[in-house]
């Protein structure tokens, strides 16, 4: 049952997949959630539990500014700012417009960061907080076709890092959530995106490899799974500043700091068959 005392998240990326299920779990345990995402229609079943649903744009900072205003208009307290909202655009660099470059990384990196600025200063008041940055495996591997994804993931574990020891002597954690192959729209949205700009051309032949990455169910965590992780890691009394969420997670991390950068390059081009001449 949720009070006014009750503790505040947010959910970023509510509307499907992990966001919703953390979204649900952290209402079970009592809190009063924010869930947030471009299709509110999508979250419907969240308002019937209790959430207050929000119309959120993360390219369009004018939409993070609004959004934070009403969360923090209702008492200026954030307890659990759990920032999953995140897509891949995959295809090779050369032929993937910028603007789709930069949305990339306006939704991965920089609405991630906006949204914590905004709340930041209400959590160092209260000298509490814990924000959870939902990145993958991918801010730490490589993938074909990949770049711009990559570059948004390690970007945010890069940043979270910085973040978790400038804010932690105000009592506020940051926690990194790196999932592996997760069953969610994710890898379709990847891979359709992947299709349109590097589907036929010089770069084909890497997607035909690779595709199969993105459609194979191997080694997969359910959405609720995830969920479960992140809510313990939003919960916890003292959380570790990285959660892999799965065994699968947890492998494919350790071979790659195992093996060196040659190895590790061969493996992956083992499994997705790239070839290692294309012919022009």
């Amino acid at each position: 049952m949720q009070s006014t005392d009750s503790p505040v998240a947010i959910v970023t990326g509510a509307s499907s997949g992990i966001g919703k299920s953390v979204a649900r779990k952290l209402i079970e345990k009592g809190y009063r959630v924010h869930a947030a995402a471009r299709r509110t229609d999508a979250m419907a079943d969240l308002a019937t539990l209790g959430a207050r649903v929000h119309h959120l744009d993360l390219t369009k900072p004018e939409s993070i500014d609004a959004f934070a205003a009403e969360v923090l208009a209702e008492g200026d307290r954030v307890d659990v700012l759990v920032n999953n909202a995140g897509y891949g655009f995959y295809g090779a660099v050369e032929e993937i417009p910028m603007a789709e470059a930069r949305a990339q990384m306006d939704v991965n990196v920089f609405g991630l960061a906006h949204i914590t600025q905004l709340v930041l200063p209400s959590m160092r008041r209260r000298r509490s907080g814990r924000i959870l940055n939902v990145t993958s495996i991918g801010g730490k591997i490589w993938s074909p076709l990949g770049a711009w994804y990559h570059a948004s993931k390690f970007a945010v574990e890069g940043f979270s890092d910085c973040l978790r020891n400038e804010v932690r002597p105000f009592g506020i954690d940051v926690v990194l959530i790196e999932p592996a192959g997760t069953a969610t729209e994710w890898p379709g949205v990847a891979l359709d995106n992947a299709r349109k700009v590097s589907g036929s051309g010089p770069y084909a032949p890497i997607l035909d490899g690779t595709s199969a990455l993105f459609t194979s169910e191997q080694g997969q965590q359910s959405a609720d799974d995830c969920a479960s992780a992140i809510v313990r890691a939003a919960t916890v009394a003292k959380p570790r500043a990285r959660y892999a969420t799965s065994p699968a997670a947890h492998v494919i991390l350790f071979l790659r700091w195992l093996l060196p950068d040659v190895a590790f390059d061969g493996l992956i081009n083992r499994i997705c068959k790239i070839p290692k001449r294309i012919a022009i």
